[in-house]
């Protein structure tokens, strides 16, 4: 049996928590997740912050899992706490956040907008005229393929059109299948959750369509996105290049260990993975490289916006002092720091080119042109409602269990209804 801590441990531990709840003159509390090594810098950054400006800043460690974040931050800001000050949000939450007025407006001149991303602040960080957060971290899709089993089989370059990655993925697949069985041509994230969704936008952009919420007019069901919705059964159901446990389990590392293991030529992933194919331990480490993904002919190829934003909280009791860290966070030298140190994709358009951060991101490169055309999930406070139904929708469509047409029509049917609840006063 395991002993019970004696009064004396929880009196010590009484104190730390009273301590670390109560309020400092001029202290910010501010709210981050994702993985460890990320937390750490995040703290080595807000001790170079309080040791030049003298503005205490402390952290509150969130969950790693998105949703979990969410959750803790709309808990508090619906109960108007002014913890945390500032925190760090899903691009997909911008909208939900500001439409709550729980965002802080920030001055754009303050905080030079002009040095981002253009797309990026006007779909994401902008609600309604006014600038609400700012791109610490961007992301989007992109294309990984393997050099050299292309070299193998006598082909130049990755495809440009779906029709191609079909064509040389079913050549190459055929040929590997000699040596595994289980090889797969394509790998990309069908499990049934928001993933599902960014990759079904990237296919649908690239084919003229896409997914639109305005002002309560819903535009699901249209022969682009049908196009679409066919072709991500048609890679599973027809040509057979992605694996069947695509739309029953695969997510971002799921799809990640499969390609990086060897058993894919291309997948769909986000940046991130960049690091771990390229890491000493990776199989295909001297053979990965990266792309844009294909897109239709007469199309253009299409990236799901996503990353992470830094925003204050309407409800900070300290919002000068906060709004001076959102700079400090966003500056040059900061970003820098992070494409290096962290080798996240920053938010500022002028690092990309910098000649230490492309020594240390040579993919960098590629990523700028595909970020200066990413498309955005639709910015209506309803969305999360939205896209959990939508991803109902696709999964049954994936799995056989709806036809395209009855899914983009229920999917229509379903959201309309969600704007229609809404739009209620």
């Amino acid at each position: 049996m395991k002993q019970r801590p004696g009064p004396w441990l929880l009196l010590v531990a009484l104190m730390f928590l009273l301590t670390g709840c109560g309020e400092r003159p001029g202290g910010l509390r501010f709210a981050v997740g994702g993985a460890p090594h990320e937390a750490a810098f995040w703290q080595v950054l807000v001790e170079e912050f309080r040791a030049e400006t003298g503005i205490d800043v402390r952290l509150d460690r969130q969950p790693t899992d998105t949703d979990l974040r969410r959750q803790e931050l709309v808990f508090a800001l619906q109960a108007r706490q002014s913890d945390p000050d500032l925190f760090l949000l899903d691009g997909a939450w911008l909208a939900q956040f500001a439409a709550a007025d729980w965002l802080m407006p920030l001055d754009p001149e303050e905080m030079e907008a002009d040095a981002f991303f253009e797309r990026v602040i006007a779909m994401a960080d902008t609600y309604e005229g006014a600038l609400v957060a700012l791109p610490v971290y961007v992301d989007g899709g992109v294309l990984y393929y393997r050099e050299d089993l292309l070299a193998a089989h006598q082909i130049d370059g990755p495809p440009e059109t779906w029709s191609e990655l079909i064509e040389i993925g079913a050549r190459v697949q055929a040929g590997q299948r000699a040596r595994d069985p289980h090889f797969y041509a394509y790998v990309w994230q069908g499990a049934q959750y928001e993933g599902l969704v960014c990759n079904f936008l990237e296919i649908a952009a690239s084919a003229g369509g896409g997914i639109r919420f305005e002002e309560g007019d819903v535009e699901i069901d249209t022969p682009a996105n049908r196009r679409a919705l066919s072709l991500m059964v048609d890679l599973i159901h027809r040509h057979e290049i992605s694996p069947p446990n695509v739309y029953t389990e695969m997510k971002e590392e799921e799809s990640r260990l499969f390609f990086q293991n060897g058993r894919a030529l291309f997948e769909r992933n986000w940046p991130y993975a960049w690091a771990r194919h390229r890491a000493a331990d990776s199989p295909v480490r001297d053979q990965v490289r990266i792309a844009k993904l294909p897109h239709f002919a007469g199309g253009r190829s299409a990236s799901t916006l996503g990353g992470w934003h830094i925003g204050v909280s309407r409800f900070s009791d300290h919002p000068e002092e906060a709004r001076r860290f959102v700079r400090y966070a966003v500056s040059r030298a900061v970003q820098k720091r992070l494409a290096i140190e962290l080798g996240w994709n920053p938010g500022r358009t002028d690092i990309y080119g910098d000649p230490d951060v492309r020594a240390a991101n040579p993919h960098f490169a590629v990523l700028a042109d595909i970020f200066a055309q990413a498309v955005a999930r639709p910015t209506v406070p309803y969305y999360p409602i939205a896209s959990k139904a939508l991803q109902r929708h696709l999964s049954a469509a994936l799995s056989g269990r709806l036809t395209v047409a009855e899914a983009l029509r229920g999917s229509q049917e379903a959201v309309e209804e969600i704007a229609a609840t809404y739009a209620e006063p």
